[in-house]
């Protein structure tokens, strides 16, 4: 019988259950996006099959406000009870507050929800932020159980699964010591990315880079690593500074290390030589019983032991980092109080309960382990597992005090006494590390080591920073951020320049202009773009390479100085951005029918709200540079966290004259220069004859795509000649810019390959034959599959307008559509054309038969588009045909 609240409509049970606010293919957008800076998932919940009106919302409301109490809303404007008023919108805002609640519960602090209603009923985008990816994939799978179990009035018990994911979120995110410099970087405005799914993690970008594996760095030496794993030649370099070490030999056996005890003296400590975080080390070993433990533990640890003289007194751990003392505390070895009630094994697993103890080391202390070598220490107290100590006992779990085995720590950086500090630092410095964890032993930390017969045990690379960070006593000190300051000077945020480029049109010449001018000025550029991933001039990947993936593989190239990223719609919506912020953003355009339909994107007001993700991205000293002629490209200097830049072909551009009246920097055409603009003072950056890509000034897209480039390079701070040098100097040819707008003159034709596809890039191509002169237009075009039905018509009816003889073609590749159906749209859109009557127009089938087709019609005078599908292939293809042409018209001519 199905339980009160919930009906579903014509389907069997098992499928109810399947089916019942179903949720869609999630999305991590790993950048900044359109729903937040954050990195967020967005997936699709489909209540379709629920017959809303039947559903007791108030119950529903009333159940859930129990788990959510004292949660804040992060959905925005609803009604005054924090619910929307629409049923299947409040179940989605639900899910959304479930699964950040969860993930706060389970101490993954997020904040940012989202819901939006989508174009089908009964569907809603939903959106949460994460922290850790697969943390927050499992929440929103929990929030979905949870929230079925609410619709259909069954009980659901969340603890155990927030334990799950408190569980999961320990394992897999950074750890303490490595979240702590994350932390300190971000504060200082450098970005950060995990480079894996363990602790190597790289600060900065490009050439500014460093990184960090745990609390080594980069400028760590292997050296020094090397010296401080072998502890018997550490000791024997630190007593060659003076520096007060404990006596002590390596062991070959559990025979040899009680004999080296008597040698030495008892007490002693027993650990291995190449051992670190206190993993098989054991102290104050007083008989041959725990000496021969204490060697079985050691060895299971590393080949090679050594047996020293226990010093007595306190443990402490140094911090030195940068060849300073940052931070000191004083270690107490992992202990339980007795009650005179509960055994020592219950005792454990009562403190085991405490937050703060977790696995590993993901939480600031550790939790404590009954294995064999706390029974031994123990049996020392003459106690087991099962004892009950008396009330006020304290029971000694371990002789080490170590926070990996169970320690906890006391703050006493600020007790040091200067010569402790000194002779610590002097250590290091004789190793050679650059952060170092100092252990020493002795009765009182603030008076020098030599007057009380204190020693230091060993240097540590790599230290644990937990026991500095959050110390069970006292207070935390910033050693995160004194590691950052051994990478990174004062000020340099380790980041290099960055220029994302988006629009609809004009994209991939203006990026590939921008590295150009970023290239004359010395640097070594890192670019992407629809053509492959650059550094230089050498391509690194090919393909469509304007996602997020490929910015970040140049932004973590180590060579890269400055870097160029086209930005493309389609990976801002599947990913969000591959950086952070950036230095500027340019905007060449926003055009109607590009790319319409695709990914709940169904306006052009909705592709503009994409697009603005890269402006919402710029850095507060950033700017945004933007197309005064296109309003909806202009409409979105309001949402630049930074400055902005209006460009436009007209001094006389409203919006462009209201900022330069506001003394706001603008670039212009006028008297067919670039000119640049900042209040009352202007300057001409080139002369539009000089620079080839315009042809003269004549195309208006490229002259648009110039100053576009030229803008962006003056608010790097560029020279003026610089960039005039770089405009001068770029050459539009297949090799710089393939299948953008590529002129080939042959015979007396003039042919264009160009990649535009979309109705805005060929009216701007149109207007650019309109200046060139010719006899016959002819056209090679296809029209990509993937686009609306009322898209491609538009298409073919602008062709029929602008061109005499046309030849469209139909390739393998349709793109979801059935065999003929875009030559079937296309025709329809031909027979809008105004001039049809008068045109010719053949069919084919693939882009290289229609290209040799239209060549091979081709007379001189003609001007030719070749729209290419497949650049490389149709530009090769061209470049081969051409010869094999002349050679049979001079055949054919003798």
């Amino acid at each position: 019988m199905e339980p009160a609240g919930v009906s579903l409509v014509g389907q069997n049970q098992e499928s109810k259950d399947k089916r019942i606010m179903e949720l869609g293919k999630t999305r991590a957008l790993r950048g900044p996006n359109i729903w937040s800076q954050k990195t967020v998932l967005e997936t699709l919940l489909d209540v379709s099959d629920i017959e809303i009106a039947a559903l007791d919302m108030e119950s529903i409301h009333r159940r859930a406000a129990t788990f959510l109490a004292g949660s804040s809303s992060p959905l925005g404007d609803n009604e005054e009870s924090g619910w929307s008023f629409n049923p299947g919108l409040a179940l989605a805002e639900l899910l959304v507050r479930i699964a950040i609640e969860l993930q706060n519960q389970a101490g993954s602090a997020v904040s940012v929800g989202r819901v939006a209603e989508t174009k089908d009923a009964g569907q809603y985008r939903v959106v949460a932020e994460y922290k850790e990816e697969p943390v927050g994939r499992l929440a929103l799978d929990i929030a979905a159980d949870f929230l079925k179990s609410l619709v259909r009035d069954l009980p659901f018990d969340p603890a155990p699964r927030i334990a799950e994911i408190r569980s999961l979120d320990q394992q897999i995110r950074l750890g303490p010591s490595t979240g702590s410099i994350v932390r300190a970087a971000w504060a200082l405005g450098i970005p950060a990315r995990r480079l894996n799914d363990r602790s190597l993690v790289q600060l900065g970008y490009g050439s500014k880079q460093h990184r960090i594996l745990a609390a080594e760095t980069d400028k760590t030496s292997a050296v020094a690593e090397s010296i401080v794993q072998d502890k018997e030649l550490t000791k024997n370099l630190l007593a060659a500074i003076g520096v007060p070490v404990p006596k002590g030999r390596p062991v070959t056996s559990a025979e040899d290390a009680w004999e080296a005890a008597l040698e030495i003296g008892l007490p002693v400590v027993i650990k291995p030589q190449d051992g670190n975080q206190g993993r098989g080390v054991a102290v104050n070993l007083t008989n041959r019983e725990s000496v021969v433990a204490a060697y079985k533990a050691a060895i299971e640890e590393g080949s090679e032991i050594l047996c020293e003289r226990f010093a007595p007194g306190s443990d402490y751990r140094l911090l030195v980092i940068g060849y300073k003392l940052v931070a000191a505390s004083r270690r107490e070895p992992p202990q339980v109080m007795g009650d005179g009630r509960h055994s020592i094994t219950q005792l454990v697993d009562e403190a085991n309960k405490d937050p703060r103890r977790g696995e590993d080391h993901a939480t600031s202390l550790s939790k404590l382990r009954l294995d064999e070598i706390a029974c031994g220490v123990l049996a020392e107290q003459g106690l087991t597992i099962d004892s009950i100590p008396a009330a006020g006992q304290v029971v000694l779990i371990r002789r080490n005090a170590n926070l990996s085995t169970g320690g906890s720590a006391m703050d006493v950086t600020d007790l040091v006494h200067p010569e402790v500090a000194a002779r610590v630092v002097e250590g290091v410095r004789m190793v050679g590390l650059d952060i170092a964890g100092v252990d020493v032993v002795c009765q009182d930390i603030s008076r020098p080591l030599e007057q009380q017969g204190g020693v230091i045990v060993e240097i540590n690379a790599a230290p644990g920073l937990r026991m500095h960070l959050e110390p069970s006593y006292g207070k935390g000190r910033p050693v995160g951020e004194a590691i950052v300051g051994t990478m990174f000077e004062p000020g340099d945020d380790g980041r290099i320049p960055i220029v994302a480029v988006t629009g609809t049109n004009g994209k991939t010449t203006t990026t590939r202009l921008m590295a150009h001018i970023l290239r004359s000025t010395g640097k070594r550029v890192g670019m992407t773009c629809t053509d492959g991933v650059y550094i230089d001039d050498r391509r690194i990947d090919t393909g469509d390479c304007s996602g997020p993936k490929s910015a970040r593989t140049v932004l973590a190239n180590p060579v890269v100085e400055a870097a160029v990223l086209e930005t493309a719609r389609g990976g801002i919506l599947r990913e969000g951005l591959g950086f952070d912020l950036c230095n500027a953003a340019v905007v060449t355009n926003i055009a109607d029918g590009d790319h319409l339909g695709m990914n709940g994107i169904d306006t052009v007001e909705q592709l503009a709200r994409v697009k603005r993700v890269c402006v919402e991205a710029v850095a507060p000293n950033g700017h945004a540079v933007l197309n005064a002629d296109d309003p909806l490209t202009a409409a979105m200097a309001e949402y630049c966290p930074g400055k902005v830049l209006y460009f436009s072909k007209s001094i006389d551009n409203p919006i462009l004259a209201a900022h330069r009246a506001k003394g706001g920097k603008v670039v212009y055409v006028q008297n067919n220069c670039i000119m640049a603009s900042e209040g009352s003072w202007e300057a001409r950056i080139a002369l539009l004859d000089s620079v080839p890509l315009t042809f003269g000034g004549l195309i208006g897209f490229q002259v648009e795509n110039a100053m576009a480039a030229a803008a962006a390079a003056w608010t790097l701070g560029v020279p003026f000649e610089v960039i005039r040098h770089a405009l001068e100097t770029f050459v539009n040819d297949s090799q710089k810019v393939p299948a953008r707008f590529n002129v080939v003159q042959f015979r007396g034709s003039t042919i264009v390959i160009d990649y535009g596809h979309n109705s805005a890039a060929l009216v701007a191509l149109c207007e650019a034959f309109d200046k060139m002169p010719h006899e016959r237009r002819l056209i090679v075009y296809t029209a990509a599959g993937d686009r609306r039905d009322e898209d491609i018509i538009h298409q073919a009816e602008l062709i029929a307008n602008g061109f005499d003889e046309m030849v469209l073609y139909e390739d393998q590749c349709r793109r979801g559509r059935a065999d003929g159906e875009v030559i079937s749209l296309m025709r329809q859109g031909l027979a809008l054309g105004k001039r049809m009557q008068s045109h010719r127009v053949f069919e084919t089938r693939g882009e290289m038969i229609a290209i040799e087709m239209t060549l091979r019609r081709m007379h001189p005078g003609d001007l030719v588009l070749i729209q290419a599908d497949q650049v490389e292939e149709a530009i090769a293809f061209v470049q081969q045909l051409l010869p094999k042409l002349a050679a049979e018209h001079m055949t054919a001519s003798r």
